[in-house]
């Protein structure tokens, strides 16, 4: 393969990106972001959201 003709790590990673959302579809990711924010909530708890959101409307004050 020349040079030119290689894929960078994130032409890649978009392409096999696309290939799973053509293959499984939305709900695949509704399925995993659950998952995902269920597990995070057991092992962080209230108070890991509450910081997050505190940053961000810090954040959003910032901004204005």
């Amino acid at each position: 393969m020349a040079e030119q003709d290689k894929m960078s790590r994130e032409e890649a990673g978009q392409k096999g990106g696309n290939k799973t959302a053509r293959e499984h579809g939305k709900e695949h990711f509704e399925d995993i972001g659950e998952k995902g924010g269920n597990k995070t909530s057991r092992e962080h708890g209230k108070e890991f959201y509450e910081d997050i959101g505190e940053k961000g409307g810090n954040a959003s004050n910032n901004n204005n």
